[in-house]
């Protein structure tokens, strides 16, 4: 071997890259479904459904979990704290109405 041999370098990383970039920018849905059946009697059926797409083509969909899941957010958790108060409220206005509706 020479040394004014050209390096060669596989070019499927960068086809590998490419479809990445790709299924990243545009999305790829793959869904499917299970079915256990006995006898023509359907015990369980399990739905699969699995979105692969970047954090930007997520958001442009309307999927943003991960901001409001109080496992993966600081503001997910306030929220469910928020909404743990807001019931708390509603249950003792609820209970408040009921004691006026009784002594009425």
């Amino acid at each position: 071997m020479s040394t004014q041999d050209p390096v060669k370098h596989p070019t499927a990383s960068n086809s590998l890259v490419d479809v990445l970039e790709t299924v990243l920018d545009k999305g790829v849905v793959i869904a499917g479904d299970i079915s256990i059946s006995l006898a023509d009697v359907e015990l369980i059926t399990i739905r699969i459904r699995l979105l692969i797409a970047s954090v930007d083509k997520a958001k442009e969909i309307g999927m943003d979990w991960w901001e409001t899941d109080p496992y993966y957010s600081s503001k997910g958790m306030e929220m469910q704290r928020e909404n743990q108060q807001l019931q708390e409220q509603i249950q003792r206005l609820e209970e408040r109405l009921d004691e006026a509706e009784n002594k009425s």
